[in-house]
């Protein structure tokens, strides 16, 4: 595939003006996915803070997605990619469970086709919906097939409430695998001491967690780490990795619902990203908790969309293309 001038808008931005040689960025590359599109690679958005108010976090998340476009558009493109983008799934009057089974339909729809979808966020709720959008594509397989979740995050997120919420989507997916026959295999990197509560601790333990706390996961430790992760990624088929913002230090990701005293470097984060994508199993991934009322000039838009310009474009290690 090679690069073309757009047709109705000039490529590059308008400081690219003058330049001598290609100026394509994401907006001059990425196009609205047509019915008939097959592989690759898709945005989809999911504007939810529905499950954030529910579990009395600061609300603003739904206007995640249109922020993350917005910088990710900006971003140059070095090499002929095909990537698309399929709209946004809003929840509309509270109704979470609607528009979690809506993102769930539309995620089922693209992996038929053997697209690679990418989903914005949104609050963490997203999960829910998009490890049910892979177990309706996989129908009668989703026993026989061996889901690795990796969650890249400073809270487990195993919740019991009274109502599903931004803290009740991995042990709503932990039920789901109990009724339906399949293991429930959760990884879970960066967990927070000060962010879990001992509850949360003991019902990880029940479940078979597997978790790495956010002290665990300094660069001297990186090695371990990477190589134990290796280790679940071949046991796995597929791969659904969420990656929730506040994973970070809030220095780095200012604008989150839950921002964090300590975290994880991002380069830590990106090198776990990379062997993820270099695995050549992933299947979906999801970005959550962006707020953009909380953000400091666009500071966590720019990490958020940094890591969904790398799912996008599928570059692992040393720029592998999967």
């Amino acid at each position: 595939m090679a690069f073309k001038e757009p047709e109705l808008a000039p490529a590059g931005l308008p400081s690219d003006q003058g330049e001598v040689g290609p100026v394509f960025r994401v907006k001059d590359v990425i196009r609205p996915l047509a019915s008939d599109v097959r592989g690759g690679s898709a945005l989809i958005g999911f504007a939810s803070d529905e499950g954030v108010r529910r579990n009395f976090g600061r609300v603003g998340a739904a206007e995640g997605p249109a922020a993350i476009r917005r910088v990710l558009e900006r971003l140059p493109v070095h090499h002929p990619v095909e990537i698309f983008d399929a709209g946004d799934v809003a929840c509309t009057d509270r109704d979470l469970s609607g528009a979690q089974e809506r993102l769930a339909d539309a995620l089922a729809t693209l992996l038929d086709r053997d697209i690679r979808p990418v989903i914005l966020g949104g609050g963490h709720e997203v999960a829910y919906g998009s490890f049910m959008g892979l177990a309706k594509h996989l129908s009668g397989q989703l026993a026989t097939t061996k889901i690795l979740v990796v969650n890249l995050d400073a809270h487990f997120d195993l919740r019991l409430a009274p109502v599903p919420n931004s803290g009740t989507p991995f042990r709503q997916i932990a039920e789901f695998c109990s009724t339906h026959g399949t293991a429930f295999n959760y990884l879970c990197l960066g967990i927070s001491e000060l962010s879990n509560t001992m509850a949360l601790f003991e019902r990880a333990h029940q479940l078979g967690v597997e978790y790495h706390l956010d002290e665990e996961m300094r660069q001297h430790n990186s090695p371990k780490l990477r190589a134990r992760l290796a280790q679940k990624l071949m046991e796995a088929d597929k791969v659904y990795l969420s990656i929730d913002l506040d994973v970070l230090s809030a220095s780095v990701a200012p604008g989150v619902s839950a921002p964090a005293a300590g975290g994880v470097a991002l380069e830590i984060i990106e090198d776990l990203v990379s062997d993820v994508i270099s695995s050549g199993k992933l299947a979906l991934a999801d970005i959550a908790e962006l707020n953009p009322a909380l953000d400091r000039d666009d500071q966590t838009a720019r990490v958020a969309a940094r890591l969904a310009y790398g799912l996008l474009l599928g570059r692992g290690r040393r720029g592998t293309v999967r």
